[in-house]
């Protein structure tokens, strides 16, 4: 028999209840230049990057349109099309860019509508598996925003809806208007501001998929509330980072992002720790 890829012992949830994905998937934004502005400065190495996640077991990759713009979602349809047989897509449509570093939202129903039917030809798709709405747009009435997105998806373009950096208040007004599966928000073990959405999402059978899942710093240095653990299990501060995240949650959907082909096997091995009760816990009260 042969050995499960590292990535499948992270579990698995399923999206929209019919989407089955792997809990530790892979985003795709390091994979653009500085500022995800621009090609990458080592294209290769970012092809390599997506073919060896897929390899470790990964069948849900994150990206946006505005990566780039459009790079990432390039880079993906690269090195992995045709895509193999349950490999999951989510994009994002809903920030513009003048330059590196410089996001600003727009949520004007036909410029939604635009950068969808582009994301759906740049990654090379006859439908996207996850399509989120970057930023709720405050200019556009949020019924505008997702209704353009549930006509998309009437029109069999999109197939599950998701949120992204949402209140509770706002994913309820959101739901009013369409079917929301995943809420996408900054969470890692240092900043937990959004403790709230993701009691939420729990409880109401949404995934949550933290961006920026690695974020050690401190933590990490020598003496730091991760030396100690991290000697234990035999693993980098980063990995258990991750695996505190998967811990955490049963809706957790962690995607973290590198260009470096070392450190998404490093990533991806996470899934294959697991912390106790107590550890768990020293972890969460060291912040």
């Amino acid at each position: 028999m042969s050995t499960p890829p590292p990535a499948h012992a992270a579990g698995t949830l399923a999206l929209g209840g019919d989407l089955s994905v792997h809990r530790l998937g892979y985003g795709a934004m390091q994979l653009t230049g500085p500022g995800v502005w621009g090609e990458p400065k080592d294209p290769d190495e970012a092809v390599r990057v997506l073919r060896r996640a897929v390899e470790l077991g990964v069948d849900f990759i994150d990206t946006a349109d505005s990566y780039g713009p459009f790079v990432s979602e390039r880079l993906i349809r690269e090195a992995l099309h045709p895509y193999p047989e349950g490999l999951a897509l989510a994009t994002k449509g809903g920030l513009t860019r003048a330059g590196p570093d410089d996001w600003r939202p727009v949520g004007r129903p036909e410029y939604l509508r635009q950068q969808a039917e582009l994301s759906l030809r740049h990654l090379g798709v006859e439908r996207i598996d996850l399509y989120q709405l970057h930023r709720i747009d405050p200019q556009v009435p949020v019924a505008d925003q997702l209704g353009e997105l549930a006509l998309l998806q009437q029109e069999g373009k999109i197939r599950h809806i998701g949120l992204s950096e949402v209140s509770v208040e706002q994913i309820e007004e959101a739901r009013k208007h369409a079917t929301v599966v995943s809420v996408q928000n900054l969470y890692n073990l240092a900043n937990r501001a959004a403790e709230d959405v993701l009691d939420y999402a729990e409880r109401e059978g949404l995934a949550f998929i933290p961006w920026f899942p690695i974020a050690t710093g401190e933590l990490a240095a020598p003496g730091g509330p991760l030396e100690g653990p991290s000697k234990d299990h035999g693993a980098s501060p980063a990995q258990l980072a991750l695996a505190w995240l998967l811990r955490r949650s049963p809706a957790m959907l962690p995607i973290p992002g590198t260009s470096s082909v070392g450190h998404v096997e490093e990533n991806i091995e996470a899934a294959g720790i697991a912390l106790s009760e107590d550890e768990f816990k020293a972890l969460a009260e060291a912040v």
